[in-house]
C-alpha cells in the first residue's frame, strides 16, 4: 500500500519501544476487560432471545429499545439484592470462591491475538506494527489449561464453604466433571500442537492463513475439533452437562447459597467462560481471525474473530434449547468410555500422518493419510451408531450384545494404543532387573 503511495514511513516493531509496549498492554488490557464484560451482559441477551425464537416466543423486549437494556436492568436488581451469608459457612472461603470461579475466565484471553498486527501512526512520523493480543507467550496452551483448571477451584470451594450438603454434591459433581473432560480436552489441544510444532497462539493462527478455509486444523483432523467443543461444553457447565446446576436435584447446585453480587460473580463467570472457549476452540481448529480478505485489510481480523464468536455462541445456546440434561452416570461414562478413546484415537490421526510424512519427506503424503483415517473413523462409527438387530427386550432390561465391525475396530485401535505403554512397562522391568543385578555385583565384590 505504502510503494503505491510513494510513501516511505519508518516502520518499528512495538516490543523495540518501551513506550509503545506499555501503552499498547494498557490499552488492550482494558479493551479486553471491557469487552468481556459487555459480552457477558448481551451474551445473556442473546440467550435469552435466541431460545425465544426458537420456541417461537417474544422473549425480553420491554427494558430499552429490542430490550437492549434489559442486562442492565439485570444488574442494576443483582446489585440491589440482600446479600445473605450463612452462618455456618468459612467465610474467606465463601467470599473468595465467586472471584475463583470469574478471574481465570477473564485471563485466559491473555494469549489469544483477535487480529493481525495492525501499522499504526504516531505524531513523530514514525509508524509502530502493533499485535493485537495482549502477549504471546510460546507456552501459550499450557498457560490456558493452568487458567481453566483454577476455575475448578472457585467451584468446588463455593459448595464447601456454603455449609450445605447439596451445594457440596454440586461442587463434587463439577470437580469429577471438569477433571473427567479436561483429560480429552488437553489431548484435543495436543492435535495443533502436533501440527505446528509450537505452543503459541499466535503461531497455530498463522499456520491457518491459508487462502481458502481447507487450511484450517478442523478440516484436517474433525475428529478432535469436536471433542474439543463437547468437551469445552462440559468445561463450562453448559447443557447438557449442567449438572452442577441441577435445580430439581440439588436447588441450584455448588451456588444455592449464594445472592446479590456474589451469585452475579458466579453467573458472570459461566457466560464469560463460554465466550473464552469459543475464542480458544477458534485459535486452535477454526483459523482465529483468518477469512478472505483479513490478509488484504488487516482491521477486519478483529471482525470476523468476533463474528466467529458469536455464531460459536449462538451454536451453544442452540444446544441447550435442544437437548435435555443427561443423567450423571451416562454423563462420566460418556466422558471415560468415548471422549477419551476418541481424544487418544484423534491425537494418533495426527501423530501417525506426520510420521509418515516426514519419513518419505512429502507433504502430500501428510493429507493423503489423514483422508484415510477420516475414512476409516467415519466408517467405524457409522457401523458402532447403527441400530442392532440384536438388541433383545428382557422385562425391563436391554441387552446389547458387543459384536459387529465397528466393535472390532474399537478393539483394534485399543490394542493398538496400549502398545507404547506395554513397552513402557517391559523396558521399566528390564531396567529394574539390571539395576537388581548390578547391585547384587557391588555387594559380592
Amino acid at each position: 500500500m505504502f510503494e503505491l503511495l510513494g510513501i516511505h514511513p519508518t516502520i518499528v516493531e512495538c516490543s523495540a519501544s518501551t513506550d509503545c509496549a506499555l501503552a499498547r498492554a494498557i490499552i488492550i488490557s482494558a479493551l479486553l476487560f471491557f469487552t468481556l464484560l459487555t459480552g457477558f451482559a448481551y451474551t445473556t441477551l442473546l440467550e435469552r432471545r435466541f431460545i425465544s425464537f426458537l420456541q417461537q416466543r417474544v422473549g425480553p423486549n420491554r427494558a430499552g429499545p429490542f430490550g437492549f437494556l434489559q442486562p442492565l436492568a439485570d444488574g442494576i436488581k443483582l446489585i440491589f439484592k440482600e446479600d445473605v451469608t450463612p452462618l455456618g459457612a468459612d467465610k474467606v472461603v465463601y467470599w473468595l470462591a465467586p472471584v475463583m470461579k470469574a478471574v481465570p475466565a477473564l485471563l485466559v484471553v491473555a494469549v489469544i491475538p483477535i487480529g493481525p498486527p495492525l501499522l499504526i501512526p504516531w505524531f513523530n512520523g514514525v509508524w509502530y506494527r502493533v499485535p493485537l493480543g495482549l502477549a504471546d507467550v510460546n507456552v501459550g496452551v499450557l498457560y490456558i489449561l493452568a487458567w481453566m483448571s483454577l476455575g475448578t477451584y472457585g467451584i468446588v470451594l463455593a459448595g464447601w464453604s456454603s455449609n450445605n450438603k447439596y451445594s457440596m454434591l454440586g461442587g463434587l459433581r463439577a470437580s469429577a466433571q471438569m477433571v473427567s473432560y479436561e483429560l480429552s480436552m488437553g489431548l484435543t489441544m495436543a492435535v495443533p500442537i502436533l501440527i505446528t510444532g509450537s505452543m503459541s497462539l499466535q503461531t497455530i493462527i498463522d499456520a491457518q492463513s491459508t487462502p481458502v478455509v481447507l487450511g484450517w486444523h478442523v478440516f484436517q483432523n474433525p475428529l478432535s475439533a469436536a471433542i474439543l467443543m463437547i468437551a469445552m461444553l462440559a468445561e463450562t457447565n453448559r447443557a447438557p452437562f449442567d449438572l452442577p446446576e441441577a435445580e430439581s436435584e440439588l436447588t441450584a447446585g455448588y451456588h444455592t447459597e449464594y445472592s446479590g453480587m456474589k451469585f452475579a460473580l458466579f453467573f458472570m463467570g459461566e457466560y464469560i467462560s463460554m465466550i473464552s472457549v469459543s475464542m480458544i476452540v477458534i485459535a486452535l481448529y477454526f483459523g482465529g481471525y483468518h477469512f478472505a480478505l483479513v490478509d488484504q485489510v488487516p482491521i477486519l481480523g478483529p471482525v470476523v474473530f468476533t463474528v466467529k464468536v458469536i455464531l460459536f455462541l449462538m451454536g451453544m445456546i442452540w444446544v441447550r434449547a435442544t437437548l435435555p440434561r443427561i443423567r450423571y452416570d451416562r454423563l462420566m461414562q460418556l466422558g471415560w468410555k468415548v471422549m477419551l478413546p476418541l481424544a487418544l484415537l484423534g491425537v494418533s490421526w495426527t501423530a501417525v500422518s506426520l510420521v509418515i510424512s516426514d519419513q518419505f519427506e512429502s507433504p502430500t503424503l501428510y493429507f493423503v493419510v489423514s483422508a484415510v483415517f477420516f475414512v476409516l473413523v467415519t466408517v467405524g462409527m457409522l457401523v458402532a451408531l447403527r441400530p442392532r438387530p440384536e438388541t433383545q427386550l428382557r422385562g425391563d432390561v436391554v441387552t446389547l450384545q458387543q459384536r459387529g465391525v465397528g466393535w472390532v475396530i474399537l478393539q483394534i485401535v485399543g490394542g493398538l494404543l496400549s502398545i507404547p505403554f506395554v513397552i513402557f512397562g517391559v523396558t521399566q522391568k528390564q531396567i529394574r532387573n539390571v539395576q537388581s543385578a548390578l547391585r547384587a555385583d557391588d555387594r559380592a565384590r
